[in-house]
Formats: C-alpha cells, structure tokens, sequence
C-alpha cells in the first residue's frame, strides 16, 4: 500500500482532512488536478472565516496549502482519472500513467462553474468571456463589463470587477430579484454597479473578441444591445462528481454525494467533505467537514479512533 488515505481535491476541506489525518497516525496524500484551492481561492474577499477579519481567498487558501504541506504529502497538478475497488482497498490511476494503492478515499473534489447558455457563447471563451472575476478582472480595467447571475458570487464579482477600476460593471440576472445576501446588494450599489433585472443574455458578438451582447428584458420582451468588452459568468455550480458517480458511490438529485453524520458515503472506504457534499458550502463548514472524515476514515485503516 503507497499510503492510507489518498485524498481528492485540496481546497478547504481537503487541507482540512489532510492536517486532521495526518495527526491522527494516518499516511497521506492529497491530489488535485488544478494546483489547489478550489472556488474558494477565488473569492476578492473573505470576512466570515473566524481569526481573519478580512482576507482574500488566494491567501487564505495558501496559508492552509502550506499547514497541510507540513503534514501530508501533495501531489498537485497531479489528475486521478481512474478508481477502481480491489481487495486491499482502492487502486487509483492518474493521467501521468501513476498508480497508486490506498486503504480509504475521501473526495473533497468540489464544484466548478455552470456554463451560460446562449448563441456565440462558446466563441468568446477566453475572448471577452470569463468564469473568474478575480482571475480576469485586471485585463478590463477602464472597460465596460457585465456579470451574469443574481447570487453572492454574482454580486461579489461585480463588486470586485468596480474596485479594480472597470469603467461600466452591469449586473445581469433574470429574475426579479437577487439571490444574494442584502448586505452584498447594498455594496454593490454603492460603488455603482448598474441592475439589469429580468434580463436575458440572448448572443455575443465582436470580431476576435468580445464587443458587445444582445440582451432581452422578459417582461416588455425588448431586446437591444449592450456594448462591453467582458462577460463574467456566475450562474451556479455544478458538483465535480465523475470519480465518485464511477465507483459507484450514490449522488443526491443535484449530483452532490449523499453523506451520513460522519461523512461516509455509500462505498465502505470511501468518504467525502466540503461543496461536493451540497449544503452550506462555506469555508468553515468545508473544514468541519474534512476534518470529521479524515477522523471517520481511521475505521477502515485500523487506527484508534482519536476522540
């Protein structure tokens, strides 16, 4: 056996469990495919993870990359693309042709962005359109942008998208009203972000990039265009379940594993934590949730359950 427990996805509950297991006598390792972090890392800023009153989620997300880097092995940019249940636990293939054999799985593999569906949209990807404010937001400083969703991350890119010095940030949502928390609306109107409810993105249109977007208001039926230079999209998620789904472990009807209490899933030996679970999906509930898998983990691994 090349480790105990091998852990999926190294955001916050992925840090979490690998701190937690490790100190529980339990051999690790943490995969991800994308370097770590996870949506989380990506958030302009943070303000309810108790002990930091304010802090981006890059840097939040480093300090616990490095914690858990005291403890557990990492082997990030590193994509598990096969697990397969074998008599000593579980075997995983990678896309570098590795192999490994682990006691207990635990898939802390998160969610990614839901995509917009609408004429052209495919074209402008990388082009004008992004699904990451805070990856992108620099490239249109002094431009018009427009944010599509009516949620807290909605609102929290078009905040972000202000600060960094865009010109025209709009708001895009078709429904009525806004998802999102009151105090984010509150924000985001006082640095001037512009309300296009009941509104549809219904094409894209530019030469190489992105130059503007025909939109439709679903009560009067009007449709005219808006001329940006950016589109960010901040829909939804969508629960990074393949792995899980291919080994048999059972899904809820959004995709999101089904969990008990403790954190297992249908498959003995394997267990999962954070946003692929559904729910809160919050940093500190990710964390909770690692380190309550890591520790449920010991049952199958032949260690002493520490509390």
């Amino acid at each position: 056996m090349d480790f105990e427990l091998a852990i999926i996805g190294a955001g916050p509950a992925g840090y979490s469990a690998a701190i937690y297991a490790v100190r529980a006598g339990i051999k690790t390792v943490v995969f991800d495919k994308s370097g770590g972090g996870g949506l989380a890392s990506i958030a302009p800023k943070i303000e309810n993870y108790a002990g930091f009153e304010s802090i981006t989620g890059a840097d939040l997300l480093e300090k616990m990359k490095a914690h858990a880097s005291k403890y557990a092995e990492m082997k990030l940019y590193e994509e598990i693309t096969a697990i397969k249940k074998i008599e000593s636990g579980f075997k995983l293939e990678t896309a570098e042709d590795h192999q490994y054999q682990v006691g207990a799985i635990l898939f802390a593999t998160g969610t990614e962005h839901r995509k917009l569906l609408c004429e052209n949209i495919s074209l402008f990807e990388g082009r004008g359109v992004s699904y990451c404010a805070t990856c992108d937001g620099f490239f249109f400083k002094d431009k018009n942008v427009g944010v599509v969703g009516g949620g807290n991350s909605a609102l929290i890119e078009a905040i972000y998208l202000k600060q960094i010095g865009c010109k025209k940030v709009y708001l895009i949502h078709r429904r009525d009203q806004l998802r999102a928390e009151e105090a984010y609306e509150k924000d985001a109107k006082n640095v001037g972000v512009e309300f296009l409810l009941d509104t549809e993105v219904e094409s894209l249109q530019g030469n190489e990039l992105l130059s503007s977007i025909t939109i439709r208001n679903k009560k009067t039926d009007e449709s005219k265009k808006l001329e940006i230079d950016g589109l960010f999209i901040s829909i939804g998620v969508i629960p990074q379940n393949s792995l899980a789904q291919d080994l048999g472990v059972i899904l809820d009807e959004q995709g999101y594993i089904k969990v008990d209490k403790q954190m297992r899933t249908s498959v003995k030996g394997v267990y999962a934590a954070g946003d692929i679970t559904g729910g809160l999906r919050q940093v500190v509930t990710a964390a909770a949730d690692g380190a309550i898998a890591a520790l449920t983990s010991t049952e199958v691994l032949g260690k002493q359950y520490p509390y």
